[in-house]
């Protein structure tokens, strides 16, 4: 049972989603209390639930992005099937959908149709490069929007451009998506208005380059690739100790540098050398600056490095594995972790970053493919006839 103190309870979303944007954006809705019904192909369901098996056999990406969801297998080549999704969308708030460009159209779920017959339903497109355009029937998977969207050009080292090590195309469409929808319902709440959005995985990471943009478009030169350092900042990055280990830093401003000459480096007079006595001198000087950094790091070691570092209030860092992370005491502390069920057990998951006081979020089971037609299609008044309403393939 959701509570009713959640934000969302009460509001039913229906989702014709696979992959990741829209799925991210649902789970968000879900994470708050939201009724979220995801309509999948009998059989095998959303294709991210085979991506791998690496989870106790299920799929680290549909494990991620799909607990508290309720399955609803329908084959959509099927007239039953189509009446089924729309006496359900009939009944709900909230309609998504990143299928292929136009398929929803195609099917009879198109936008305008659906506002048309429903005036107070949010609709919710997410696309690769959106719903015109020379690009609107290309292919978007991650990488290629990655790539076309310049992250790719400015990530990794100066001898190798390399992609993001997450799906930040898709991540990012899945949050403009999730906060375009609660903007959405909360001009509903005041207009009794629904709302059609559109969501293309290019625009949303495109505004997450908004300071590579800036600095190539009135820089006159692109941000070169600097690994894990900064292209316009220094120091900022990795740099190696006595005992072996990296400690990142970074440092913001000239009050903070004049703090880490004299109180980290022991270097009196270092701050107002003519090479570094502002970010733009160090930037252009970072060789010999990170020559002198580590000339004084290689003779200690990194837990005294971390040490002054923190009595300068110089930020910093370790670089943790992904298995560390899952340790991290700070996570621990806060007690960020919860279990939450599917059909391989019991897993671990973190709580969503935005804490509502009041309210715990959801972290309902993953459900399997088609578990919930048989409730679905009862609540819906349909009986279970043929494969068109049940979780099994033709």
């Amino acid at each position: 049972m959701r509570g009713v103190n959640l934000p969302l309870a009460g509001i039913t979303v229906v989702s014709l989603e696979q992959a990741v944007a829209a799925p991210f954006a649902t789970r968000q809705l879900a994470d708050l209390g939201a009724r979220v019904i995801k309509v999948e192909r009998p059989g095998v369901g959303d294709f991210a639930r085979g991506y791998d098996e690496t989870v106790m056999g299920m799929s680290s990406h549909f494990v991620w992005l799909n607990r508290s969801k309720e399955s609803l297998a329908l084959d959509l080549r099927q007239e039953e099937a189509k009446e089924i999704l729309r006496r359900l969308v009939a009944g709900s708030d909230v309609f998504v959908q990143n299928l292929a460009p136009g398929s929803a159209g195609r099917l009879g779920f198109g936008a305008v149709g659906l506002r048309e017959e429903h005036p107070r339903l949010v609709y919710c497109s997410i696309s690769g490069y959106g719903e015109d355009g020379p690009y609107t029937q290309k292919k978007a998977y991650d990488l290629l929007v990655q790539c076309e969207a310049g992250l790719v050009s400015i990530t990794g080292t100066p001898e190798t451009p390399s992609k993001v090590g997450i799906s930040a195309a898709d991540i990012a469409a899945g949050m403009y998506a999730y906060s375009g929808i609660l903007s959405a319902l909360f001009r509903r709440e005041r207009t009794g208005e629904g709302a059609t959005l559109e969501v293309s995985m290019l625009e949303a990471l495109g505004e997450w380059m908004g300071f590579p943009a800036y600095f190539a478009g009135y820089g006159g030169e692109e941000p070169p690739r600097s690994g894990a350092a900064h292209a316009a900042i220094a120091p900022y990055g990795p740099f190696e100790c006595g005992d072996g280990e990296v400690v990142f830093l970074g440092i913001q401003n000239e009050r903070e540098w004049k703090k880490f000459c004299e109180e980290v480096l022991g270097r009196e007079g270092m701050a107002e050398d003519q090479r570094f006595d502002k970010n733009s001198r160090r930037v252009e000087n970072r060789d010999a600056l990170h020559a002198e950094i580590e000339g004084v790091f290689c003779g200690i070691s990194s837990e005294e490095v971390i040490e002054r570092l923190e009595g300068a209030g110089v930020a910093n860092a370790r670089m943790r594995t992904v298995r560390q992370f899952l340790d991290h005491p700070q996570l621990e502390a806060r007690n960020r972790w919860r279990e939450f069920g599917s059909p391989v057990g019991t897993l671990r998951g973190l709580l969503p970053p935005a804490t509502l006081d009041g309210a715990e979020p959801v972290m309902a089971p993953i459900p399997e493919v088609g578990e919930h037609n048989e409730k679905l299609l009862a609540e819906l008044g349909f009986g279970e006839r043929d494969s068109a309403t049940s979780g099994r393939e033709t």
